[in-house]
């Protein structure tokens, strides 16, 4: 392939990646897909996919297309290889196989069992001349936590926590009084938005007693994640909000299984290896992505067990001189990126790779 051709597959990917992202948070348990058709240099159709049991990328692509003569003369991408399984949709490799499309562009495999190479190998039965593995890292990285839940087998994990310019991210208190915003309104909305991209939220049982939290997205509008709280010895009394409102709630424990309208309690052993159990507990569930709250010990103990994928560091003005240390950063992490939110900070943090 020439360089010619290499930069002009690599900018119709980037497009796909940019209708992949338009869909960020709810297309779950589905990937983010784009596609975009492409025939004699002009872009004659695209789409992306919006939502589980609705039309895939490619379909949404095809049906765009005006003059449906165009499509043997077009090249098809797309950010993940083509389904060739009928799922709640029919397969999409059929569907380019039956419009005659004569050039696929695929930015990466995709690695669930019932895909994994089929849809690729597939389209080449008919005839059909596929390139694979443009913008690759970039076309997994969207689509990070879809392939951490498939190949390693348990969620996207996201560690989040605000703490003061000291590193305390509480003051001493107890639950009679109410935790300090360490930041401001926009980092708090900016949480909330964090959260509905995500299928859980979690935090410990101290947190949930102590600040009585209801884990939602009152700040921004977009889907509800389940929300987790690990509460081994069942301490919370059922007037705490996360027990006491409608809102799917899962209270790991150590004690029963039960389950209510919105409240399921599953029974995992805390005596050995927890925090393992808590994940395979989450990936029977089928939750792709949880971001971690808190409390300290929490924290601490996710990244004491290296089982973190990314960290949301939120630092505010406040000095508090005294409480709940922050949890340490981990070695081996790569800063991703720095804002500077109206005199707080974001830092997002990665392992190296």
């Amino acid at each position: 392939m020439s360089n010619e051709q290499r930069n002009i597959d690599e900018m119709y990917m980037q497009r796909c990646l940019e209708l992949a992202q338009m869909a960020e948070g709810d297309t779950y348990p589905n990937p983010m897909v784009g596609s975009v058709i492409v025939c004699e240099g002009k872009i004659i159709g695209e789409g992306y996919h919006r939502k589980a049991g609705t039309p895939h990328a490619e379909v949404n692509a095809v049906a765009s297309v005006a003059d449906k003569e165009l499509l043997s003369r077009s090249t098809l991408y797309v950010n993940l290889e083509p389904c060739a399984h009928w799922g709640r949709t029919p397969p999409c490799a059929k569907l380019i196989i039956d419009n005659h499309i004569p050039r696929v562009v695929v930015g990466c495999v995709d690695t669930f069992s019932e895909v994994s190479g089929r849809g690729i190998d597939m389209m080449r039965k008919a005839g059909i001349d596929v390139t694979t593995g443009v913008l690759e890292s970039q076309c997994r990285h969207i689509n990070r936590r879809f392939f951490t839940y498939h190949e390693q087998h348990r969620p996207y994990i996201i560690l989040k926590w605000a703490e003061s310019a000291d590193g305390y991210i509480d003051a001493p208190r107890d639950a009679t009084n109410r935790p300090t915003w360490l930041t401001n309104e926009a980092c708090r909305r900016i949480v909330h938005k964090q959260r509905s991209t995500e299928s859980a939220i979690m935090i410990g049982v101290n947190t949930a007693l102590l600040d009585n939290p209801s884990l939602t997205l009152r700040l921004w509008q977009g889907n509800q994640p389940l929300r987790v709280v690990i509460d081994p010895h069942l301490r919370l009394s059922d007037n705490t909000t996360l027990l006491s409102d409608d809102l799917p709630t899962l209270i790991l424990n150590a004690s029963k299984d039960d389950s209510t309208t919105s409240k399921v309690y599953k029974r995992i052993d805390f005596s050995d290896n927890a925090l393992s159990h808590i994940l395979d507990a989450l990936y029977d569930m089928e939750v792709q992505s949880v971001i971690v709250e808190g409390g300290a010990v929490t924290l601490n103990h996710f990244i004491g067990s290296d089982m973190w994928d990314r960290i949301y560091r939120y630092r505010g003005p406040i000095v508090l001189n005294a409480g709940v240390k922050a949890p340490y950063l981990p070695e081996g992490l790569t800063l991703v990126n720095h804002y500077n939110i109206d005199g707080s900070e974001l830092d997002i943090f990665e392992k190296k790779h």
